[in-house]
């Protein structure tokens, strides 16, 4: 286009422009977009109110938090009926029945799902849904002390994992399943270290105990067998001196020095006659005195009949109780008796006239008490 006819265009533009408005098509056309624009907002308040409805009936499955920390637990083969009789039980039945539905619509399979998954306090049911289809199963704590015997300790492992106390306590006292890891029954409680883990819940006891054997391996560096050498021990003969002065005195003070006595007495080849280790052979740790005629009891744990240490640990030892056995102070002692005034600690002595004096003196205070 030329720019004249350019120029003419302009002038004449806003002419077309009045005409086509007051052309009656046109006029139509307006009274149509009205129409159009009352239909639009009619459809676009209809999605509106279908969204905000929608967003509360979700609201719950977003918003809402659960009431309480707990363990999902799910075995291979595991419904989404199963997973939300797990929630149920563990934290609460309204915040089950959410993830419950949400596993629901989106098709969730959980039969290849195994392991304990942890919700905490606040979690949306979207979100543990989310971690149950992902399959990102927790870690759980496992801490023991205090423990004596492998019954007691398959007490504590049970109800923890999925393979249960029975499982534990028979691998415990299995000869055949405790070769792979060079122990016996006699002496696996030796590799137990008292502390806090943490395990994947289906984990089994072999695995378990493999994993132990790690740590005691890690505890037991050269420092720590240099001086077990040093005092003639392994470690696990270590252990077996550190389990019976636990069961000697709850003094940490006062272990160190109750370590001393008994490798004291252990290099004259003295007999122990640790009162402990014959409440262990009679398998009655609530027995207050020893008698002459308990002190006879046959087992290769009572040290009043055999010389030596026992075969193994009559409790599982704290590691500071290792410690203690390994840097026990030098003394003389060789005889120890219980304390007259039941505080705890003992009075002790190196000869034998003194030790007596010491347990007439222990004897009387439970007469005094009526202790038998």
């Amino acid at each position: 286009m030329s720019p004249k006819n350019r120029s003419n265009y302009l002038v004449c533009l806003p002419f077309f422009v009045l005409l086509y408005f007051r052309n009656p098509q046109f006029n139509n056309k307006m009274t149509q977009s009205k129409k159009n624009n009352v239909a639009m907002k009619a459809i676009l308040l209809a999605v509106l109110i279908g969204v905000m409805a929608l967003s509360i009936w979700l609201a719950p499955y977003f918003a809402t938090g659960a009431p309480a920390e707990g363990m999902i637990k799910l075995r291979k083969g595991s419904t989404v009926e199963q997973a939300t009789e797990s929630i149920a039980a563990n934290i609460d039945t309204q915040f089950a029945q959410r993830v419950g539905k949400l596993l629901s619509m989106t098709g969730a399979d959980l039969t290849a799902r195994q392991g304990a998954f942890k919700v905490s306090k606040g979690d949306s049911p979207f979100r543990v849904m989310r971690l149950l289809r992902s399959g990102a199963e927790s870690g759980i704590k496992f801490t023991f002390n205090n423990v004596r015997t492998r019954e007691e300790f398959a007490d504590r492992w049970g109800g923890k994992f999925m393979m249960g106390r029975d499982e534990m306590l028979r691998v415990l006292n299995d000869p055949i399943a405790l070769t792979g890891i060079g122990r016996t029954p006699d002496n696996v409680t030796a590799m137990l270290l008292p502390d806090s883990y943490e395990f994947y819940w289906d984990i089994t006891p072999t695995e378990f105990l493999v994993k132990m054997k790690g740590y005691y391996d890690k505890f037991w560096n050269e420092e720590r067998i240099a001086k077990a050498r040093k005092l003639g021990l392994t470690p696990d003969q270590v252990a077996v001196v550190a389990s019976i002065v636990e069961e000697e005195t709850a003094k940490a003070d006062e272990r160190p020095k109750v370590a001393r006595l008994y490798l004291n007495r252990l290099k004259q080849n003295m007999p122990l006659q640790a009162d402990p280790t014959v409440k262990y052979a009679i398998g009655d740790f609530s027995i207050k005195r020893i008698t002459n005629a308990m002190t006879r009891t046959q087992s290769p744990y009572n040290t009043y009949v055999n010389p030596g240490l026992p075969p193994g640990p009559i409790r599982i030892p704290e590691k500071g109780t290792l410690d203690a056995v390994l840097n026990a102070p030098d003394h003389n002692y060789i005889y120890m008796c219980a304390a007259e005034d039941f505080s705890g600690y003992h009075n002790f002595a190196v000869d034998y006239g003194t030790h007596m004096a010491n347990a007439r003196r222990y004897q009387a205070a439970l007469n005094a008490r009526g202790i038998k």
